[in-house]
C-alpha cells in the first residue's frame, strides 16, 4: 500500500494528542498508524502507544481534517486530549462497564490458571502458552480498570512493569518448550483438546457481558477484537491436539506453542518499547 503522492501534511511542533478506543494490543496500534501514513503522515509524524492507548500526532491543526477520515475508517474511537487533560477512557466510567469488565478479567485470570494447570497435566506446551494469552488480557483489562484517573505518566509505568513482567513469563515458555524439544515426550492428546475446548467457551462467556455495551464501531471493535484474536490461538491448540493424536508426535503441540509465545513476547516489547517512549516524552 502506498503513500499518496500528492500529499502535502506540514509537520507541527506542538503536537495533537488523541485517546484512542477500542484497541487492546501492539497490533492495532500498529494498523493505525499505517492508515495514518496512507494519508499522508511521515513515519515520525505519528505515534500509537500499545501502553497508554494515546496517539500523538506531529501535524498542523489545518491537517487533521485531511487524515481524520483515513483514522475513522479503522473503525477505532479516536478523542481529542486537551491541555492539561490526563484523565483516562471515559467508557471505563461508565458502572455497568465497568462491571462487564470486572466478569472479563476474572475469567481470563481464572481459566488462565485453569489452562496453565491443564498444560503442566497434559505436558502440552502450547496450553500453556495459550493459558499465558488468557492471563495477559486479564492483566491488560485489570490495568485498565486500576488506572482511571490516573496520569498518562503513571499510566506508562504501570505499563512498563506489566509489559516487563509478561515478557519474563514468555521467556519461560519458550524456555521450557525448548526444553521440550530437547527431552520430547508426547501430550496427551485427549486432555490437551479438552482444556482448548473448555478456553473457546469461556471466550464466548467473556464477550456476552460485552455485548450490550456496543455502541458504536469502536466498542463493538473492542468485544470481537478480544473475541477473534483469543479464538484464533484456541482454535490452534485445537488443532495442534488432534495432529497429536492422529501423527502420535509432540512437534504440532511444540510449533503452536513457539508460535503463541513469540507473538505474545512481540506484543510485550512493544508495550515496554512505547511505555518507555511517553515516558520520555512527559
Amino acid at each position: 500500500m502506498s503513500q499518496p503522492e500528492n500529499s502535502t501534511l506540514v509537520t507541527a511542533s506542538s503536537p495533537i494528542r488523541m485517546r484512542v478506543q477500542g484497541m487492546d494490543c501492539a497490533k492495532d496500534a500498529a494498523e493505525i498508524e499505517r492508515a495514518a501514513r496512507f494519508a499522508g503522515l511521515a513515519e515520525g509524524d505519528v505515534k500509537v502507544s500499545a501502553a497508554t492507548h494515546v496517539m500523538t500526532l506531529r501535524i498542523a491543526e489545518a491537517d487533521l481534517p485531511k487524515v481524520r477520515p483515513a483514522l475513522d475508517a479503522t473503525g477505532y474511537g479516536f478523542e481529542r486530549i486537551e491541555d492539561g487533560d490526563t484523565s483516562s477512557d471515559p467508557a471505563y466510567k461508565d458502572p455497568s462497564y465497568r462491571r462487564a469488565l470486572w466478569i472479563v478479567v476474572l475469567l481470563n485470570l481464572g481459566y488462565g490458571l485453569v489452562e496453565m494447570f491443564g498444560g503442566f497435566l497434559s505436558g502440552s506446551q502450547a496450553l500453556k502458552a495459550d493459558a499465558l494469552d488468557f492471563l495477559g488480557d486479564g492483566a491488560i483489562t485489570f490495568l485498565g480498570l486500576l488506572a482511571i484517573g490516573w496520569s498518562l505518566t503513571w499510566r506508562a509505568r504501570s505499563a512498563m512493569i506489566q509489559g516487563v513482567f509478561l515478557g519474563l513469563l514468555g521467556l519461560g515458555i519458550v524456555g521450557s518448550t525448548l526444553w521440550r524439544v530437547l527431552n520430547q515426550t508426547t501430550p496427551e492428546a485427549g486432555l490437551m483438546g479438552a482444556f482448548a475446548v473448555g478456553a473457546l467457551i469461556v471466550n464466548i462467556l467473556a464477550v456476552l457481558p460485552l455485548l450490550k455495551h456496543r455502541k458504536g464501531d469502536a466498542n463493538m471493535r473492542t468485544v470481537w477484537l478480544f473475541s477473534r484474536n483469543d479464538a484464533i490461538g484456541n482454535l490452534a491448540v485445537v488443532i495442534a491436539a488432534g495432529l497429536v493424536a492422529w501423527l502420535g508426535s509432540a512437534w504440532p503441540d511444540l510449533i503452536v506453542a513457539f508460535a503463541i509465545a513469540g507473538l505474545f513476547l512481540h506484543s510485550s516489547w512493544m508495550i515496554i518499547r512505547d511505555a518507555k517512549s511517553d515516558l520520555w516524552a512527559e
